[in-house]
């Protein structure tokens, strides 16, 4: 039966497989931010902090979108287990450069599945990540923004603090 059912879908095996992993990618990037968001509120870095908080819920949505269309197409989303959340960073710009990899880690894997949808003419998971296509250019352009900030400014704890509040605005 289960064969069946697997023969029937609206969408690609290797694709709801790939989409599985995105959920897990998705799963672990809210929960780093959500790490992130903690260390900036423990160094008082109060808008970067609302910032990452920001980031996590949106990272979760990511993740219930993709686990939604998913099981709205016949297939079987799995829920994922987080492992491997870093809690400690050097300093702030190491925090939003560990953010911006992480980011261009998302934005390759998003590329690769929807690359394996045209290999495999799955032509409705195509169209449905051509949205995380956009989003994620749009992720490493505000995570790209915050390192060029704190890059130009150094270290100096004044400026950090002072920088901080541009983050608001990012």
């Amino acid at each position: 039966m289960e064969n069946l059912i697997r023969e029937n879908l609206s969408i690609n095996i290797k694709v709801i497989d790939l989409l599985n992993d995105q959920i897990k990618m998705e799963a672990k990037a809210s929960a780093t931010y959500l790490a992130m968001a903690s260390w900036c509120d423990q160094h008082g870095y109060d808008h970067s902090a609302k910032f990452f908080y920001a980031q996590s819920s949106e990272e979760r949505e990511h993740m219930l979108k993709i686990f939604k269309y998913i099981n709205d197409n016949g297939g079987m989303a799995y829920s994922p287990t987080v492992e491997g959340v870093s809690h400690d960073y050097e300093s702030i710009l190491d925090l939003y450069k560990t953010a911006l990899q992480e980011e261009i880690k998302v934005s390759k894997s998003i590329q690769n599945i929807f690359l394996t949808c045209r290999k495999e003419k799955d032509v409705a998971s195509e169209l449905f990540l051509q949205w995380f296509v956009n989003e994620q250019q749009e992720e490493e352009q505000k995570m790209r923004h915050a390192v060029k900030i704190y890059d130009l400014h150094g270290e100096d704890v004044e400026n950090l603090y002072a920088i901080d509040k541009r983050i608001a605005g990012v």
